[in-house]
This record gives C-alpha cells, sequence and structure tokens, in this order.
C-alpha cells in the first residue's frame, strides 16, 4: 500500500498541482468503480448464498456488504494523503487514524456476524426453540460482544501508541484490589454466567429450592440479581451467587405428574380388598388421561391401627397443575365408587376399649 502510495506522490511531485489533481480524479474514479463492481459482487454472492442449503454464508456475507465498502472509502482517504503531503505531525496523526478505522471496521464486521448468527439461532424458521436455548444464546451473543469490543478496544489503544504491557500490567493490579473490593458483585456475575451456561432454569419457569424458602415463577434473569414472582404475587429478587450453593428444583420441566395415595378398608371388609384392588388397576389402565408407559402400582401393603391399606401409584399424562388435580379428583372418586359397588367403605380412625367387669365383694 505504500508502494502505491509512494507512486502517486511521484507523479504528483513531477506534474505539479495539475498533476495532483489529475491524480485525485483519476482515484475518485476509480473508487466509484470499485464502489459499484463491489455492489455488484456483493449482490452475486447473496444470490449464490440464497441458493445453499446452509445460512450461514448468508449471514457473512451481509455482514461484509456494508463494512466492505467503507474500507474502500477510507483506503481513498489514505491514499489522498499520499498525494496531497500535509504537515508531518498531522500526517502521523491521520495515519494512526487510519490504523484505527480498520480496527473499528473490522470490530463491526464481527458484530454484524455475531448479531447475524444470534437472529439465524432464534430464527423461527429452525422450528421451536426451547426458552432455556434462547437464553443461552442471547448469553453468549453479549459475551462474545463483551469480549470483541474490549479486545478491539485494545488494539486501537495499541495503534494510538499506548502500551497495552503496562495497561495490562496495571489492570492485573487494579483487578486484584477491585476483586476484593467486589468480589459480591462478581460471585453474582459468575452465578448468572453459570445459570445461563448450565440452563437449570429459564425465565417463565416455576422452580423451588428445597434449601431456601424460594419457590415462584422466574420472571428475569439479570447478570446481579435474579427477579422470581411468587405465587402470591410478590417480586423475590434472588442474588445469582445464590443458585451456586443451593439446590434448584424446575416443576416446569417435569415429563408427568404423579398421584400417588394410600387408602384403608375397614377390617370387616378384609374378603372384599382382592376384588376391590383388582377392579382399582383395570380401572386406571383404561384411564384417558395416565400414563401407561410409567409405573403403574395398585397393592395392599399393610394392616394398619384402624384400617387395611393399599396404594395406588400412577401418573398422568398432563404436567398442568390444575388439570392434574381434575384429574386426580376423578381418579380419587372412581376409587370410591368401585370400593362402595363392593359393598366395602373406606375407614376411619377407630379405637376398641374393652372393658373388665369387676367381681362382687363376697358378703360378710
Amino acid at each position: 500500500m505504500k508502494g502505491l502510495g509512494s507512486q502517486f506522490d511521484s507523479l504528483a511531485l513531477t506534474l505539479g498541482i495539475e498533476g495532483q489533481l489529475l491524480a485525485l480524479l483519476l482515484l475518485l474514479a476509480l473508487a466509484c468503480a470499485a464502489h459499484l463492481a463491489l455492489g455488484a459482487i456483493v449482490r452475486k454472492l447473496h444470490h449464490a448464498a440464497s441458493v445453499t442449503e446452509h445460512n450461514w454464508d448468508d449471514v457473512v456475507v451481509t455482514a461484509l456488504a456494508q463494512p466492505v465498502r467503507v474500507i474502500l472509502w477510507v483506503l481513498v482517504m489514505y491514499l489522498t494523503l499520499e498525494i496531497y503531503p500535509v504537515a508531518d505531525a498531522l500526517q502521523a496523526f491521520l495515519l494512526k487514524a487510519y490504523d484505527t478505522a480498520l480496527v473499528v471496521l473490522l470490530a463491526w464486521f464481527l458484530q454484524r456476524v455475531i448479531k447475524g448468527v444470534e437472529e439465524e439461532l432464534l430464527c423461527e424458521k429452525r422450528g421451536s426453540r426451547k426458552s432455556a436455548d434462547k437464553a443461552t444464546v442471547h448469553a453468549v451473543a453479549k459475551l462474545a460482544r463483551f469480549v470483541l469490543w474490549v479486545s478491539a478496544g485494545l488494539m486501537i489503544l495499541q495503534s494510538l501508541g499506548v502500551s497495552i504491557s503496562g495497561l495490562l500490567a496495571f489492570g492485573g493490579i487494579g483487578g486484584i484490589a477491585v476483586g476484593f473490593a467486589a468480589k459480591d458483585l462478581l460471585a453474582n456475575f459468575f452465578g448468572g454466567l453459570s445459570v445461563y451456561l448450565d440452563r437449570p432454569f429459564t425465565a417463565g419457569d416455576w422452580i423451588r429450592s428445597p434449601d431456601k424458602s424460594i419457590e415462584g415463577t422466574v420472571e428475569d434473569i439479570g447478570w446481579r440479581l435474579t427477579r422470581i414472582r411468587t405465587f402470591d404475587q410478590r417480586p423475590l429478587y434472588v442474588p445469582n451467587s445464590t443458585f451456586l450453593q443451593i439446590s434448584v428444583e424446575n416443576p416446569s420441566r417435569m415429563l408427568n405428574r404423579r398421584i400417588y395415595e394410600t387408602i384403608g378398608l375397614r377390617y370387616e371388609d378384609s374378603a372384599l380388598m382382592g376384588p376391590v384392588v383388582t377392579q382399582v388397576k383395570e380401572m386406571l389402565r383404561n384411564h384417558p388421561d395416565l400414563d401407561m408407559s410409567r409405573t403403574l402400582i395398585v397393592n395392599f401393603v399393610s394392616f394398619g391401627p384402624s384400617s387395611l391399606d393399599f396404594f395406588v401409584y400412577t401418573f398422568t399424562k398432563t404436567t398442568d397443575w390444575v388439570t392434574f388435580h381434575e384429574i386426580k379428583q376423578d381418579v380419587m372418586l372412581k376409587i370410591l365408587e368401585i370400593i362402595h359397588v363392593n359393598g366395602a367403605d373406606v375407614a376411619f380412625p377407630t379405637q376398641t376399649l374393652h372393658l373388665e367387669q369387676a367381681a362382687p365383694e363376697e358378703q360378710s
């Protein structure tokens, strides 16, 4: 590039001011032609990318379309400086600005690529995507943009003559001090990062913790706090570092809901236990809302203090809380009907007291 600029400079010195003007007009004409040619090339690349099976080439071409045109005109400005020499100090400053512009344009291109990839991953054409996947895509995109612009900032400082090694050394010492001062903030940041990457829950999930009094629907996952709406509609703000230390249940991701009940018959109905258990099991097998691919158990299990107990263990197809209770009610009513049809009844706690009659006193 410097060789090309030197050729323009030599030509300008040879031809004088008229030659400089002629060289500038020639440069502008070539730049306009190159701009139009780039537009045609980009359109052809878009057409070629649109007929491929993959969409990633479309993302790259779209991201490159605008930055490549701007790079062309940055190059034109650089060559203009070679044609029209200015003061040394100003020229040195403009050359640094040229290097800085190239770094910014490269970062701009990568920023557009990251945005295009994020939109492509979240595009509806790729099929329904779980909310947990969407949260992860957003988190990784944010992290990539952060790393990109931090790296671009360091490269810009280096192009301006700032010592990066000294800055990094100072940043390391300062980072230790800041780390001690803001350890809770950093703990929450890494806690939020682990939630984004491990995806134990995402916005819209119902979660609860057996270790803490935390239960509700997740509304938002930030880098420092997670906002949870409790069932009495109060907002609960939990520091993300908390999730690194506790167990979290996510009922929203259950595959089924379980019905697990123990029913007791009266001791006088012992002869009816067998038919009741058999009919209850048959009723559950034929119930349209129960999942027969899961475990189904109906068995006489124990001699209780005042009842003969059998238990029901089965799973519903739905995981919706309200629908589950409607199905459970229907199952319990049918079990009660089976018990009554067989002439039995449900036992209730009873006690039998045996009183000894005192012997009459002998008459003297």
